[in-house]
Formats: structure tokens, C-alpha cells, sequence
């Protein structure tokens, strides 16, 4: 398929959680669950030193909202793992930690820059995120945000579920 093909219409919809400044991947996901690379295992624990029942709380697409430097501190990419596969479907903050940033789109999980959601946005609040245009709805305040759009070929990494399935995919024309 061409990038074209790929870049259309990525639309995600969910509830937001609201996280702080700060949230670093050993938060995200403690250091003492690295022992396995199993993403079910990994995501069975994301955010629990935050908050213990956060994975049997959320539903499959809901949205994580945080302020500034989301997923500082190391630079391991079981975070962007745990986050994709306890069933978030996308991270909403003022700002990210570059190494974060790179390893969500690596691992498949879309992010999306926008201090004014950031800051708007409340713990419950319905969203809807279009990928292409970079245009955030909040449903429940009846308000929109701008964050970046992603570029075509960055949808088709999230698309094929990340780089790895992206460069296979080249690799085979």
C-alpha cells in the first residue's frame, strides 16, 4: 500500500485518565516487572505505583491525558508497551520525553503533543482524536484542540502496530 492508502481517517475515541507532570517510566511501568517481555504481563501493572487498579478500571480505547515531559527517565520501551496493551489507545500530553516519544511510535502507540488538551481536559471527560488532522474533541465540554497531525508515513507505523511490522513490510517490495 502507498502512504496514502495508509493515512486515512486514524480516529480514536475514549474516556480520559488524567496523570501529572512529570510520569516517568518507572511509574509507567516498575522496574521490578522488567524481568519479562511477555506485553500482557507488562500491562497487567501499568500505572499501579499510581494507582493499583488502574488496568481493571479503563476500557479498551480510553485515553491517557498528562501535563509536561510524560514518560521522562529511562529510556526502556516496555512503557509504551504496558500503555498499548492494557488497551489505551493513545497518549494526550503538554509534552514528552523524546526517547518516549520515539519508542511509542516504534512500539505502535500513537501520541499527540497539545498543552491547551492537556490542560482542559478532565478525568472522564469523552474524547475523539483524529489522527490525520490532529484535531482532539472533547465530546463532554463540547470544546476542540489542535495538537500535531501525524505525518502519513508515522499513521502507517501505528497502522502495522509499530516499526518492526512497518520495516517488514518495506523490506518485502
Amino acid at each position: 500500500m502507498k502512504f496514502r492508502e495508509m493515512a486515512i481517517k486514524m480516529q480514536i475515541k475514549g474516556k480520559a485518565w488524567k496523570f501529572k507532570d512529570n510520569l516517568d517510566t518507572d511509574v509507567i511501568i516498575p522496574a521490578r516487572y522488567l524481568n519479562t517481555s511477555d506485553s500482557k504481563e507488562l500491562a497487567s501493572h501499568c500505572m499501579e505505583d499510581i494507582d493499583k487498579e488502574f488496568t481493571k478500571k479503563i476500557s479498551r480505547g480510553d485515553i491517557i491525558v498528562a501535563g509536561k515531559n510524560f514518560g521522562c527517565g529511562s529510556s526502556r520501551e516496555h512503557a509504551p508497551i504496558a500503555i498499548k496493551h492494557s488497551g489505551i489507545s493513545c497518549v494526550i500530553a503538554e509534552s514528552f520525553a523524546r526517547i518516549f516519544y520515539r519508542n511509542s511510535i516504534n512500539m505502535g502507540l500513537p501520541i499527540f503533543e497539545s498543552k491547551e488538551a492537556a490542560q482542559k481536559i478532565s478525568e472522564g471527560d469523552e474524547i475523539e482524536v483524529s489522527a490525520d488532522t490532529g484535531e482532539i474533541k472533547n465530546l463532554s465540554k463540547n470544546e476542540s484542540y489542535r495538537a500535531v497531525a501525524m505525518p502519513p508515513f508515522i499513521q502507517k507505523i501505528i497502522k502495522l502496530g509499530g516499526l518492526m511490522e512497518y520495516v517488514k513490510g518495506e523490506l518485502k517490495k
